[in-house]
């Protein structure tokens, strides 16, 4: 038995630190884009479809059509790596963003459900495929290009730091959303001021445009177009024979990432105000302080591959994913019954004051929503290929199991045994 040998990693010039931190900024604004959509699902689900169907099946849609955009992944990863292999990574890098920006400038602008009635959820719907195309190609492309960039020996630091970036664009969009819901009431997001995280991302995606101007083409893309008549008309298919060993492991690795974004960044806000009562200003504020949290682990990730290797890096935190969602809901439905509980003693204890003082008025029953609970050549068509189809399956399929899960049409908190009904979240969520 040999031991393996790492070869001796390469200085981190400035130039280096470049190209993943502008990567990541533009990546950053580019799923703001997309991810926005989802921190609006209650007030989209009330805009866009009728008024008169039930609040759970016009969230189930909301959220059908938010899946939608992940089932046109595969296509928009195949067809962006194909060209990204061809012409190059830069300027696919440009039409991906743009891709992305201007069917959200378009949802900021759109008439809703009032105005054109069923053509508004159909709107809706083509957009979103826009955009689920045009972050089937960003992902993958972006990891590429900063992996061909980066040095020997510090391409999981670069990655992190690409990857935080991409996820801060979570935490712009949490900001944005924690922001809007404490300076306008539930009816003013409902009228005009859900429009302003959109439009925002229009103009968040002119910037990007723009940053990406000052990155160069990646040295692999440079040899590679040099020798592009040696390239098989289709690399598809060429990719399915010599490939097969890396698909499986690629898929899993995946479900992996994708599960862990669909439960702890999408869904896990919304169950927080549709089940546990959990006001949205609250629930976006604790969104983004996880995702601060995120954003650092991704770094600290890549540290720690570049030290211990990338396989056993991905089996640790693999480990450690099921456990901190367990402690996450655990914790989460310990600390809302409590707070259930609190907000009737209170109420108990007002009524008793009331008495006392001769007042001879009733406190009707609250709801008891928890209002104040502190919140080399083939390398980009393959990822943009199963990246992509992986987790078009896996977040589809979560996001509409998980939002099936919710309907028991009377919206019970943690308390059910007391027969203590929570209100739905309101507008801004």
């Amino acid at each position: 038995m040999t031991a393996n040998v790492h070869p001796a990693p390469q200085p981190f010039s400035k130039a280096d630190y470049k190209t993943p931190s502008l990567a990541a900024l533009g990546g950053a604004l580019e799923i703001y884009d997309f991810i926005i959509f989802v921190f609006f699902a209650l007030t989209l689900s009330q805009l866009f479809f009728p008024p008169d169907m039930p609040e759970w099946l016009r969230l189930l849609q909301s959220f059908g059509i938010f899946v939608t955009g992940y089932l046109a992944r595969p296509l928009g990863g195949i067809l962006m790596a194909h060209f990204a292999d061809r012409l190059g990574r830069k300027k696919v890098f440009s039409l991906s963003i743009l891709m992305m920006a201007l069917p959200c400038l378009l949802i900021g602008i759109m008439p809703t459900y009032a105005q054109i009635g069923y053509w508004a959820p159909l709107v809706l719907l083509v957009l979103r495929i826009l955009q689920g195309a045009a972050v089937g190609g960003e992902v993958p492309s972006a990891w590429v290009f900063v992996a061909e960039h980066a040095p020997k020996g510090h391409r999981g630091y670069a990655l992190g730091v690409l990857q935080a970036g991409l996820t801060f664009g979570y935490l712009l969009g949490a900001l944005t959303a924690t922001w809007l819901a404490r300076a306008f009431s539930p009816a003013e997001i409902l009228d005009w001021a859900w429009r302003i995280p959109f439009l925002l991302g229009g103009v968040f995606g002119v910037v990007g445009v723009w940053l990406r101007r000052w990155l160069n083409e990646t040295p692999v893309f440079i040899a590679m177009h040099a020798q592009r008549e040696n390239l098989p008309a289709l690399p598809l298919g060429k990719v399915l024979r010599e490939h097969r060993q890396s698909l499986l492991p690629a898929v899993l690795l995946t479900f992996v990432l994708t599960s862990a974004v669909v439960v702890l960044v999408v869904i896990t806000p919304t169950v927080m105000q549709q089940r546990f009562g959990i006001s949205a200003s609250h629930t976006f504020a604790l969104s983004a302080l996880g995702i601060v949290f995120l954003n650092v682990g991704c770094v600290l990730a890549g540290l720690l591959v570049d030290r211990i290797g990338a396989w056993r890096g991905v089996m640790f935190y693999s480990l450690l994913l099921p456990l901190g969602i367990g402690v996450l809901y655990t914790s989460l439905i310990a600390v809302a019954a409590a707070w259930h509980r609190l907000r009737h003693c209170r109420a108990g204890l007002r009524d008793r004051r009331r008495g006392a003082f001769g007042d001879g008025r009733t406190v009707p029953g609250e709801h008891p929503r928890v209002r104040h609970l502190i919140d080399l050549q083939y390398r980009l068509r393959f990822l943009g290929q199963y990246h992509s189809a992986a987790a078009d399956r896996a977040d589809a399929l979560e996001y509409l199991g998980l939002c099936a899960l919710q309907p028991d049409h009377g919206h019970r908190g943690p308390d059910d045994r007391c027969g203590i009904r929570s209100a739905p979240g309101r507008g801004g969520g």
